[in-house]
Formats: structure tokens, sequence, C-alpha cells
């Protein structure tokens, strides 16, 4: 099926498939988040819609309860009478086992982030520390019935929406012992045959589109495919996937991480492999699903950025900030939860300049291969204002009120960003935003991300007057700028199942998310009265790995 046909198909589909995954099946299908199911050759089941697990949620191996047939006791003759003219008989029709309901819809969300301190250093093996914002990502799945074929990806913020036939894929390829990966595998660079053997379902992604559309589509299309084929099975069900954000796209705020570990989160649960997210889960085996989520959404970055540093999807997957360092790329990151990260009201601000993440990386690549010694340096300096700042926010002492502490944290902010300048992947925008925020005299102002463009972050001096801040805003506005007010070390990926939640509606039970409602949420505001996990509380339903 082509694109220009899922629009009809997609959403007569996706309203039988909500009434059949309804509020009814709901309760007895949240098994599904804190349980594992294997086939005897160890690879994960298909979901089915109800797994079987312990009251503890972590036998991957217990066995559904025995169906006793159907009894005929008192209305046999009725019920022979309604079998008549069917091809099995009686008896063969009240021993068959009744067929699994199908998955109810759910949500996955994950938060974008900033990179406090360290950017383009981490790439080369150097420390960064970023945090999570309250800006997000979220993904409804829905099931389609069993007679539909199709897998559909719907971005409507980026115009992409693309069905492909589930059985057209290229399995073959893909499900080979010498290329097969499994859920619990280390992927630390792509199959090029595996890349070569998607390029004919990815070309025809928004085919007619301008080129730079169709580069971004078919990026999106080509980490969503890659996940799927590697972590499914020619037997998954039809869905749709369907992406909203509250994140600006393309602006250094790891929109790309946060839809990653969106996907990445959502085909793990299809496929059974997660435990929880639940309250009394203990420490140590949340740690274990979120760095499951965590290994496939770095796939998923590769497919878009080639060489990303994996600090963005691992901000995104574990919430609050980290200390990141990945000197290996065979091997995990080093990562330093910061558990303890204040949280430090920014003032985010986009320049609306388009920018591209591989580009800005090429830049300091070619900077270093020319001026190795020099560049080094600089990346060597950045390196010590990132361990600075860790050492500063994590000592007992830091007292994000106290105006002497903040001071020496605004300081290596100004510092981290001049060290960013000299590797020329600045922009004159951001050197404006810089400029305002100097003159008005409210913080201190620093590029997040890979620079080129995208956003700048301004940490708020304590007790900054209103009217200042009203001030610098004014001008921001009148000179286009996009303001965003955050809040840094919220939680990581979390999970709605199924997709119900109370939002003062009469519904009984509440208010089911489906695909209609979805996609007529208008704007960031929208999505997030619709689904939005909350800032300062957390919205009933939502659940986290923590």
């Amino acid at each position: 099926m082509s694109s220009k046909d899922s629009n009809h198909t997609s959403r007569d589909d996706s309203k039988s498939a909500q009434k059949s995954g309804g509020q009814k099946q709901a309760a007895a299908s949240t098994s599904g988040l804190n349980g594992v199911q294997r086939t005897k050759a160890g690879r994960p089941a298909s979901f089915s819609g109800r797994p079987s697990v312990s009251s503890n949620g972590l036998d991957i191996n217990e066995k559904s309860p025995t169906r006793k047939p159907l009894s005929t006791n008192t209305n046999g003759a009725n019920l022979r009478e309604h079998l008549n003219g069917l091809t099995a008989s009686p008896r063969q029709y009240l021993e068959r086992k009744p067929s699994s309901p199908m998955m109810p819809a759910f949500i996955t969300s994950a938060p974008g982030k900033v990179i406090v301190f360290g950017e383009h250093a981490v790439v080369y093996g150097k420390a960064a520390v970023a945090a999570s914002i309250s800006l997000r990502s979220y993904l409804l799945v829905t099931a389609l019935s069993k007679s539909r074929r199709t897998i559909t990806l719907r971005f409507p913020d980026i115009s992409l929406n693309h069905t492909w036939n589930i059985d057209d894929l290229p399995w073959s390829v893909f499900s080979h012992p010498s290329k097969k990966k499994f859920y619990y595998d280390l992927v630390t660079s792509l199959d090029s045959e595996l890349v070569e053997a998607m390029q004919p379902h990815v070309s025809t992604v928004s085919s007619d589109a301008p080129i730079e559309v169709r580069k971004i589509h078919q990026a999106s299309a080509s980490a969503f495919l890659y996940l799927f084929l590697s972590l499914g099975s020619q037997s998954f069900p039809g869905c749709i996937y369907t992406l909203r954000s509250t994140l600006p796209i393309g602006a250094g705020l790891g929109s790309s991480a946060s839809i990653s570990v969106c996907l990445s989160s959502a085909l793990l649960l299809q496929i059974r492999t997660l435990s929880g997210p639940h309250p009394d889960q203990p420490r140590d085996e949340s740690e274990v699903q979120i760095e499951r989520i965590n290994r496939w959404a770095f796939v998923s970055e590769m497919c878009i950025h080639g060489n990303p540093s994996g600090v963005d999807n691992t901000v995104s997957a574990r919430g609050k900030a980290v200390l990141f360092k990945r000197e290996d790329y065979t091997r995990p990151p080093a990562v330093t939860p910061l558990r303890t990260f204040p949280e430090l009201p920014l003032l985010l601000v986009n320049t609306k300049q388009p920018r591209s993440t591989a580009t800005e990386l090429a830049k300091v690549a070619a900077l270093k291969k020319a001026q190795p010694t020099v560049t080094d340096s600089i990346l060597q300096s950045i390196d010590k204002v990132s361990e600075a700042a860790h050492a500063l926010v994590t000592d007992p002492d830091f007292d994000q009120a106290d105006k002497d502490s903040i001071q020496v944290l605004g300081d290596l902010f100004n510092f981290n960003h001049g060290l960013l300048v000299s590797l020329s992947v600045s922009h004159p925008r951001l050197e404006r935003i810089r400029e305002l925020v100097d003159d008005v005299g409210v913080g201190w102002t620093k590029l997040t991300g890979a620079g080129g463009g995208g956003c700048a972050i301004t940490l708020l001096k304590p007790g900054t007057a209103p009217k200042d801040l009203q001030n610098l805003e004014t001008k921001l506005d009148v000179e286009g700028f996009e303001r965003f007010e955050t809040t840094l070390g919220g939680d990581g990926v979390g999970v709605l199942w199924p997709a119900v939640l109370r939002n003062g509606t009469d519904e009984e039970g509440g208010e089911e998310i489906d695909q209609e409602k979805f996609l007529n949420a208008e704007g960031r505001d929208g999505v997030e009265r619709l689904v939005g996990v909350g800032v300062q509380e957390r919205r009933e339903g939502w659940k986290f790995w923590r």
C-alpha cells in the first residue's frame, strides 16, 4: 500500500481496532507491562495481547492456565442449531481455544534533553553533563485487525505518513542466523547488508517531496524499519505507530533521540521483553529495562545521525541528569546517574535556524584532522569544564538558591560556550540571543546540542525581577525567536497502558485516547492537555522506570 492510500484505511482500521482493544480488555491486558515470554529457542514471542506472568511479574516461563471447553448442559440445543452449516463439528467448535484478545492501544513517552556541558567533546570520549527537560515526545501504538497485514508510521508534526505491507519487508535477510539480533544484544554499528535490504522500502517514502523533507522522512523511516525488522518477526500484528512531539524538531533538544526511545520501548513492549514499570520495582531491575531500551534507541540514532555520541538517547531513556562518557564504542558508555541534580529553571530559546547534527559533527572532525593539536586541547578543556560542573552540582554544599553557587555554574556556562565558538559550531542567531540576555543581565547563556543554529539555554540568576525577564522575552519575540519555560531533571521513558487517562470527562473508566483524538490535538499545548505526563504532579496512569 502506498502512503497516499494510508490516510483513509488507517483511520477506519484504527477506529475498529480501538473498539476491539477497548477498555473492557484493557484491565486484563495491563500485565503485558510486567512480564516477559520467550519461545523455546530463547527468542521473544510475538505479541498476543495477554501475556502470562507470575504474580511478581518475573516468571517468563509460566504457562497460561488450561481453558476448559464450553459446557452445553443448558443451551446445547441452541448452540448446535447455531453451528449448523459450519464445516467444523460442534465438538471441534466447543473444544477450540478462544482466540487471544487484541492488544489495547498504549502510549510510550520520552523527554527531550539539553546538553548542559560537553557538546562535541563527548563524541571524542570526553565527559558531558546532560539533563532531561519537560518537553516530550509521545507514541501511540494501535493494533489492527488480524486481516490487516500492514504497518503505518505517522508523524503529522513533520507531515510523514507511510504504510508498508508486512509480508513484503525483507524478513529473510534480517532473520538469517548470521544477521539476527536479539533484544538483549549490544549493537554498536549498522549492518550494511541490512541497510541495503531496507533501501527499496525506504526509498518509496515521500519520494515526491522536496529533497530536504524527503531526507528527514526517509531517515525517520529507516530508523523505524531497522528496529521493527530487528526486533519483530513476520508474524507481527498490523499496527499504526503515531508520533506527536512537544519538542521543536532539529533544534538540538534531542527530538530524534526522544522519538527513538519511544519506538524502542514500544517495540520491546510488544515482544514482551520488558518488566514493569511499577512502583515497587527494584532499582537494579529497572536499570536493566532502561539499558535494554537505551541500546535499541542508540541503534535508531545511528540510522538517523550516522555517528551519534549516545548521550541524547541515554538521558532521554533515564531522565533526570547524567554524566556521560563513551571512550570505547564497542562497549557500553560509562554513565553516572545524577539523581540529586538540582531542578534548575531555564529559559530555552529556539533560533528557528535549521541545522544538521551530522553537518556540525563533520565540521569538528575536519578541524581535528587539519589542526589535531589545537583541536584536542579545546576538546580537553571542554572536558575539564564538564568535570568541574559535575563536582559543583554534586557537592553537598551546593545551594541552587545561593547567588555565589549559581555564579560559579554560570561562569562554567560562559567557558563552555566560548570553547564551542572556537570549534566554529555557533551561529549569528545564537550569538544574538547571548547579546540580548547580557544586555538585560538576567543570566548566563550558551548553545546546547550540536550548534549551527538550534537552541540556546539561559541559566537565570536567582531573584531575577519579573519585569526584567518580561523585557527580555519581549525583545526575543520581536526578533522572531521561540521561547520555552523548561524544567531540568524530570522522568525518563514512561508508558501509559492502556491509553486511558482521567481527563475530567464523564467517560466510564476515563478517556480512551484513540487515533482521532491524538491526531486532532492542536499543537504542543493540545498534545500536553490530552496526554501530557505532567510536570509538578504526574498524571494518573503514566508509569516510569526509575
